[in-house]
């Protein structure tokens, strides 16, 4: 997010002096320059009056250090990403802009086998997972992730999901962690399981399904 300082408007005198702010002699001659006579005939060293300029322009760097740091957040190199996920063996990963593709190569049996079901439910698999929360938490900068499921055989792509990094909060992401952990551990003996997954995908995805896949 950038943020702008106001400079001082053109016109206006910038080293007019505050209110209550004296700008120039002590008010002693130039036989007290050193000294001024005060109460009692003692005598005190003068005082001296440091300019606001250098506060400003240390005040300046200071924010403009801190908004530069908030101007260009952290984005995941593909190693990076590559090392937050545990199964990266079998998956491919890009950037795209600020998003993070990570594409998944799936066997054209399974999908043939499986139907629909199958089709539909491989981009949650990837994407509701703490692998990808801890991720959008590290990199700021990221706008979201993007899972792409192919075919193992010409890579023919078969479905596709794209979760924005503010679209679950801490609840819905323990959610969507625990409906994801149960279909991936029982979903091939129960298909209800997979299909829970798939309803929570899309009420919080933007997805695609490739219609040969799905229809029918």
């Amino acid at each position: 997010m950038l943020l702008s300082m106001a400079l001082v408007p053109s016109g206006r005198r910038p080293n007019k002096a505050l209110p209550g702010l004296r700008i120039g002699g002590t008010g002693c001659g130039e036989s007290a320059q050193r000294w001024c006579a005060v109460r009692g005939g003692k005598k005190r060293r003068p005082v001296k009056r440091s300019s606001g300029l250098g506060l400003c322009l240390g005040l300046t760097a200071f924010l403009t250090a801190a908004t530069c740091e908030d101007v260009v957040p952290a984005l995941p190199t593909e190693a990076e990403a590559r090392a937050h996920y545990e199964s990266a063996v079998d998956l491919q990963f890009r950037m795209s802009g600020n998003v993070l593709e990570i594409v998944v190569h799936q066997p054209l049996q399974q999908v043939r086998r499986g139907g629909a079901l199958w089709a539909k439910v491989g981009p949650y698999v990837y994407l509701f997972t703490e692998e990808t929360q801890v991720l959008l938490m590290r990199f700021p900068g990221l706008s979201g992730v993007r899972v792409i499921t192919q075919t193992s055989r010409r890579n023919t792509e078969v479905a596709r999901a794209f979760l924005r990094r503010n679209e679950l909060n801490q609840l819905t992401w323990r959610r969507s962690k625990n409906i994801a952990g149960r279909a991936r551990v029982d979903g091939t003996r129960r298909p209800s399981l997979l299909e829970d997954l798939v309803e929570w995908g899309e009420e919080h995805t933007e997805f695609q399904y490739r219609d040969e896949f799905v229809d029918g």
